[in-house]
């Protein structure tokens, strides 16, 4: 066993591999009992929006995974799109949520809505929210911390190591700090979300795959509740979980809600009781927080703050550490 994380070390990349293929075929399935597919149009209008300032390399540019070498770096490849795969399964000690990073990177992190391709590139790079230089380590434990309600990572762990090596495969096209469409969320009107209508659009959408309690199913991870994205999530903004329910939901028919189906959607999910970050009030330390983040920080009011569901543990495991500062050297003699 890997130490301290829980993952065999002689041959998770078979078992992990079978998951894979299980969840494939699965969602296979689901995909065509659940509902019709989505017309051929807004398949490709959701995959084709472009987030502002993107666009300068077309995501389709990243290598199959069929191109990942036969050598010991492209098993640690392999390894780290398994994690992706099966976060909960592989880490349950640093995960508490049901989600899994390809919960939001849909398609192996290929789709152009939170693309993962070229983010390898793009850091380090400082991060407004933390007020601090990030490397891509950091930006890992900020998915694993708030959107999946989980534990740092330790940065030296190998299985740290192998979803970066996964990382820089996606990335292996893109030159250094080089945009790509579809790295962020696509562009949507500014809203305002009716939880009432949100209600009955859920019922009818939505429960079906992520259940009518918003706890989840074997399909679809929960969407409100203790094993939901944290409050911290980029996920928890209301204009940002619009756009991704209007651009990637249903899971069938992406592209066929209305931007105001969205807004609705979303602030009836924002509704309820989902899990708390410890020390949240520190983002944005020199203020400037976006309009729809849901709790205080320097110089914003929180935007409709759901009900929150303390966390236990360990905080400090819960919190991505700033960089820390050397001592000064002691003078020579």
């Amino acid at each position: 066993m890997s130490p301290g994380l829980g993952i065999p070390a002689g041959r998770p990349l078979a078992a992990a591999s079978v998951r894979v293929l299980i969840a494939a075929l699965a969602a296979v399935v689901i995909a065509s009992a659940c509902s019709a597919p989505a017309p051929p149009d807004a398949m490709h209008n959701a995959a084709n929006r472009t987030p502002p300032g993107s666009g300068t390399i077309d995501s389709s540019v990243v290598p199959p995974d069929s191109a990942i070498p036969h050598d010991s770096l492209g098993a640690s490849m392999r390894r780290g799109l398994a994690l992706l795969a099966h976060t909960g399964d592989s880490l349950p000690g640093y995960v508490g949520a049901n989600l899994r990073c390809l919960s939001c990177h849909l398609d192996g992190g290929r789709r152009p809505l939170f693309s993962l391709v070229g983010a390898f590139v793009r850091y380090p790079r400082f991060v407004e929210r933390s007020g601090a230089v990030a490397t891509i380590e950091d930006r890992i434990n900020f998915c694993f911390t708030r959107s999946l309600t989980g534990r740092v990572l330790p940065a030296g762990s190998r299985e740290m190591h192998d979803m970066v090596s996964y990382f820089a495969f996606l990335s292996s096209n893109v030159p250094p700090g080089a945009h790509v469409r579809g790295e962020g969320t696509p562009q949507i009107a500014t809203l305002t979300g009716d939880s009432a209508r949100g209600a009955a659009l859920y019922g009818a959408q939505c429960a079906r795959c992520h259940a009518a309690d918003g706890a989840g199913t074997v399909v679809a991870p929960a969407v409100w509740g203790p094993r939901s994205f944290s409050i911290a999530a980029g996920m928890a903004r209301e204009q940002r979980l619009a756009s991704f329910i209007r651009y990637a939901m249903p899971f069938d028919r992406p592209g066929t809600l209305s931007d105001q189906d969205a807004y609705d959607l979303a602030a009836f999910v924002m509704s309820h009781p989902r899990p708390d970050l410890p020390a949240k009030s520190r983002d944005w330390p020199a203020g400037g927080a976006p309009r729809d983040v849901p709790y205080a920080t320097t110089g914003h009011q929180a935007y409709h703050p759901p009900p929150l569901i303390p966390r236990t543990g360990d905080t400090l495991d819960m919190i991505v550490p700033l960089p820390a500062v050397l001592p000064a050297s002691p003078a020579k003699h």
